[in-house]
């Protein structure tokens, strides 16, 4: 059982936790809770390996049984070395370091989310999840976008990352895709013409901008049209994640209602 918080993995644990810049360089994110773990292994994600106390679930012995089972490297840990400076959440008794892979794009795809600027954890897991179950094939995240592979955003992503390409690059080679698979280009935008009125069933990259600032310069550069989502009362805008959530779903109803024609 692992007693000391100078234990090599739980300075690594809390190295991960805490910078972008560690997690780049030790090719690792963190992942925490019962549920998340269990679809790392669903998602046949690489594992380097994973931490529990005794305040796990009869649901979280049988996981760490199954880790085992696999050969993944398990330890023990005292329960107050999973509670993280910083961390908010309550522990949830494991945790595991992962990979950080990155599942390959499509070759032909007809369907891309880009957010841009979206500095707000909660707001990247959730376009993220929405992202997954609308069936989008990958996403391109620009440099100025926060980091996917961040706790709060795994934790909001709720097992989005295992099943989504999410990949971080320039604008040009964003630009370089996009025009390779001749997409049309779409940004989510206020002044933009009614999704509702667009036609979304070609394939597509939807933009979806940053919470204060709005898309960038390059972003609406690449962009070869805007669509926004009309709205009723007094409200003038919606939070990036249910924005992006709420066209992303357009696409799924209107190439939905296409097939069935």
């Amino acid at each position: 059982m692992i007693t000391s918080s100078q234990n090599s993995k739980i300075k690594l644990v809390r190295a991960l936790l805490g910078r972008t810049k560690e997690r780049r360089e030790a090719g690792a994110f963190v992942v925490e809770g019962v549920r998340l773990v269990e679809e790392a292994v669903n998602g046949n994600w690489r594992f380097q390996f994973a931490l529990y106390s005794d305040a796990l679930s009869e649901r979280g012995h049988a996981l760490v049984q199954r880790l085992k089972e696999q050969k993944i490297d398990v330890e023990q840990v005292e329960s107050r070395l999973l509670q993280f400076p910083g961390e908010t959440e309550t522990p949830q008794g494991i945790l595991a370091v992962l990979e950080l892979t990155h599942l390959p794009i499509p070759n032909s795809p007809n369907f891309l989310l880009i957010p841009d600027q979206i500095r707000d954890p909660g707001n990247l897991g959730t376009l993220l999840r929405t992202a997954a179950a609308a069936g989008v094939q990958a996403v391109l995240l620009p440099l100025e976008t926060t980091d996917a592979f961040a706790p709060k955003v795994v934790r909001a992503g709720m097992g989005a990352h295992f099943r989504l390409p999410i990949h971080s690059m320039t604008w040009e080679e964003i630009k370089q895709i996009s025009k390779s698979a001749n997409l049309q280009v779409y940004l989510a935008d206020m002044d933009g013409q009614s999704c509702w009125e667009t036609d979304l069933r070609q394939p597509l990259a939807l933009i979806v901008g940053g919470e204060a600032e709005g898309a960038s310069e390059a972003a609406r550069k690449l962009a070869n049209q805007q669509i926004s989502i009309p709205m009723q009362g007094k409200v003038e805008s919606l939070n990036a994640g249910v924005a992006g959530s709420v066209v992303m779903f357009e696409v799924v109803r209107q190439r939905s209602v296409n097939s069935k024609q």
